[in-house]
């Protein structure tokens, strides 16, 4: 039985990713790792041990490594894309430095080593359509070069010491749990508590922007099958390309307005997200994952759509 610890168990897909793993692997087998600030609660804090767990502090992830005799580490702690653009230099604290910190502790203790990347590792340069596994990246924002940083790094210690490092390259994660967090993609939430409440929602993406989306249980089964995957099969480490859908705003508002007629939207764009969005690919070809580790993405824009409203009327409207 694994004995897993999870940094940034409070962020965004943390809390879900640490809730899913301690249903496949018991409440005792997963660590809620979170910093100062960040402390669980509820069921979070309740039904499993939880430890300050801090990136930049590599002491402390050691500490609780050996504590909790851990065997694989989901490295969850980094700033998202539009926050990242304002505070660069705690981006690179927490997503490279921290990310060195994980990966010498697990060198040190033959940890396995999930820290998931995205679709802001590509740029302009990179095929937009279709877009290869193995291709140039040459992002032009702190987040997206982090993240290209943090797939070569997690490959260099798999090559150098064997280091058992797994990443995928997550695109736009939604979800009713978590509130949206400061990414470009986020507005594919927002969207839908609008839907729900009533309002008229506020897009800051232009019409026609395509990019890559995923319902949460699909990104927590990318997370998980990958770790659990014969490394055997696997040619590649670092960096899957994943998929699930990928629609432009006014694609995904016909479909909700499939179930909520009377919802409106207008645009008003945000230039730092219209440029980020415009730099990323329109959709991702994610064969290799499908190929090495059997890949399959359960939902679609259709099924999302009708789960996410449920869903969120339930928890907003009680």
């Amino acid at each position: 039985m694994k004995n897993i610890l999870v940094i940034g168990s409070t962020g965004q897909i943390g809390s879900e990713l640490t809730r899913e793993l301690r249903k496949r692997y018991g409440n005792d087998h997963v660590v809620a790792g979170y910093i100062k600030g960040a402390e669980p609660t509820g069921e979070l804090l309740e039904a499993g041990p939880a430890e300050e767990a801090d990136v930049t502090k590599a002491e402390m992830i050691a500490t609780v490594v050996k504590k909790y005799h851990i065997d694989a580490i989901y490295n969850l702690a980094a700033l998202l894309s539009v926050v990242a653009e304002n505070k660069p230099n705690l981006a690179w604290k927490i997503g490279i430095d921290g990310l060195w910190n994980i990966l010498e502790v697990a060198r040190e203790h033959h940890c396995q080593v999930f820290t998931p990347s995205s679709i802001g590792s590509f740029g302009e340069s990179t095929p937009h359509w279709m877009t290869p596994q193995d291709t140039i990246q040459r992002p032009k924002t702190i987040y997206g070069v982090s993240k290209v940083t943090t797939e070569l790094l997690s490959d260099w210690f798999n090559q150098k010491y064997g280091t058992d490092t797994r990443s995928v390259r997550f695109p736009g994660l939604i979800s009713y749990v978590a509130l949206p967090g400061g990414g470009t993609t986020d507005y594919a939430v927002d969207i839908f508590y609008s839907a729900v409440r009533g309002e008229k929602f506020v897009c800051p993406i232009p019409e026609g922007t395509l990019m890559d989306m995923m319902y949460m249980p699909d990104a927590l089964h990318a997370a998980i099958s990958l770790m659990e995957a014969d490394p055997a099969r696997l040619v590649h480490h670092n960096g899957f390309n994943v998929t699930a859908m990928s629609f432009a705003p006014e694609t995904i508002y016909a479909e909700i307005k499939k179930h909520k007629p009377n919802f409106e939207m207008v645009y008003e764009v945000d230039p730092l997200k219209k440029a980020i969005a415009e730099s990323w690919p329109d959709k991702l070809d994610d064969s290799c994952a499908r190929q090495e580790w059997d890949w399959k993405p359960q939902y679609d824009l259709s099924s999302m759509t009708v789960d996410m409203l449920d869903k969120l009327s339930k928890k907003l409207n009680g």
